[in-house]
């Protein structure tokens, strides 16, 4: 099949590319030029694990290719994507629709012959319904139908999610349209259990209702490890009888700093705001956006209080900084707010992360981006795991603890084993773990 994609972000570039990367024959589209350069030379401008070695074996042999203008890749195309951002609305929270109406006129203008449109790109409840009558406006000649499948991609293993989804949701109020989605996704969906067919509001909300439901698993998880603190208990054993529970699962049941990235925040976001404006408040919702908030000062305030209640000229060593690992992504990632929040009260911050300093450079100020873990933690008054990255699974502690001002450790993914540290002449503190009873000489921070 012929595909036009319109945006080359992360929605546009990865469906596009994994779309080629099956047999069809794809063209992404972007107003900005330079970036087209980059990508018709095969430079990927954000890190996702792979993608760069597929777009440079799609360019190759053909299947892909990349255009700063859509007339005639839309003339051409049967399937047309709005992969456009939708950010969030400054004032109420709302996702910003500017692109893609923007987007849609422009496809209107150039259908040639029947096309099926369809938004990835995140939106609300009846999008798809103002999507339809301002193409219909811009060229009422054009013979298309308006399609909503929201992807379900997750940053660092994107890929694999593409070619083995556990579902592909699929909203269509015209049965015009159910065949071309089907040759669209054979290579993907042989057995045809992975496509839902739904109605088009329904697949919008559920991609948002997706998103929220996962939030709060993280944001309740992240309150049970705190009463875990208090009672005693341990949130690892918690979380592990949670997860067996095959109504519950075990994804998102780890406590951490507070979720962030490109989807979380601005999709809860905007479900909570549609749930105002259709007079149906999202309680669960806006409580789960308030408790990530708040989450993320209070890891602050918990690196302070393990300093002693103060970090004023004291050096901070921060390990991760995008809001998950393999990505380089810091979008409402917990690094930012929690590294401004120490600097706040005069702490000096030195920082590695293994793909996001460069995007980290053009966020916070006044940070020494190291080039490795070990030059973070020289001379640091505490150590802070921020994101998980499997590197940081494996750091010679020993070589750490030697190089430290004060050994100290807080792990916000208790990711390393609280006992082995204590061994070794560490103070640790993990999130949802008992107490730790130090040997004779050690401070117990509360």
């Amino acid at each position: 099949m012929r595909i036009a994609v319109v945006g080359t972000g992360y929605v546009g570039l990865v469906s596009g590319a994994c779309f080629a990367n099956v047999g069809h024959l794809v063209t992404c589209i972007d107003l900005d030029e330079s970036r087209i350069t980059d990508l018709s030379n095969g430079k990927v401008p954000f890190f996702e694990p792979g993608l760069d070695a597929m777009v440079a074996e799609n360019l190759g042999s053909g299947r892909l290719s990349f255009a700063p203008d859509m007339a005639q890749s839309v003339a051409n195309a049967d399937v047309v994507l709005i992969a456009v951002g939708t950010p969030t609305r400054r004032g109420d929270g709302q996702a910003e629709l500017t692109y893609v109406h923007a987007a849609a006129k422009a496809i209107a203008v150039h259908i040639r012959n029947f096309t099926v449109v369809i938004t990835k790109s995140t939106v609300p409840v009846g999008t798809g319904d103002e999507v339809e009558q301002m193409m219909r406006r811009a060229n009422p000649a054009a013979d298309f139908v308006v399609v909503s499948n929201p992807e379900f991609l997750r940053q660092g293993n994107a890929i694999k999610d593409f070619a083995y989804p556990d579902r592909i949701i699929v909203g269509i109020d015209d049965a015009q349209a159910k065949p071309v989605i089907e040759q669209l996704y054979a290579p993907i969906s042989e057995d045809g259990n992975r496509l839902v067919f739904t109605g088009r509001r329904s697949a919008e909300l559920t991609k948002y209702a997706a998103n929220a439901f996962l939030a709060m698993k993280v944001s309740f998880i992240n309150e049970i490890a705190d009463l875990c603190e208090k009672t005693g208990a341990d949130v690892r054993d918690v979380s592990l009888g949670l997860g067996l529970d095959p109504r519950i699962g075990p994804k998102f049941l780890a406590p951490g700093p507070g979720f962030g990235g490109s989807c979380f925040p601005k999709d809860t976001l905007a479900l909570a705001q549609t749930g105002r404006e259709f007079g149906s408040p999202m309680r669960l919702v806006e409580a789960t956006i308030a408790i990530n908030e708040q989450r993320k000062h209070a890891m602050a305030q918990r690196i302070i209080d393990t300093c002693g209640g103060d970090v004023h000229g004291k050096k901070i060593a921060v390990l991760g900084l995008t809001f998950k690992p393999n990505t380089d992504d810091l979008r409402d990632a917990s690094s930012i707010a929690i590294i401004e929040a120490l600097q706040g009260v005069g702490a000096s911050i030195a920082a590695y992360d293994p793909q996001g300093t460069r995007p980290a450079q053009a966020i916070l100020h006044d940070v020494e981006f190291c080039a490795d873990p070990y030059a973070a933690a020289n001379n640091a008054e505490c150590l802070v795991l921020v994101t998980e990255w499997d590197i940081f699974r494996s750091l010679d502690f020993n070589r750490i603890h030697a190089s430290m001002t004060s050994p100290r450790v807080v792990d916000l993914r208790n990711i390393f084993d609280p006992s082995v540290l204590q061994s070794l002449g560490f103070r640790y503190r993990g999130l949802g773990l008992p107490e730790i009873k130090y040997q004779p000489g050690f401070e117990v921070t509360e």
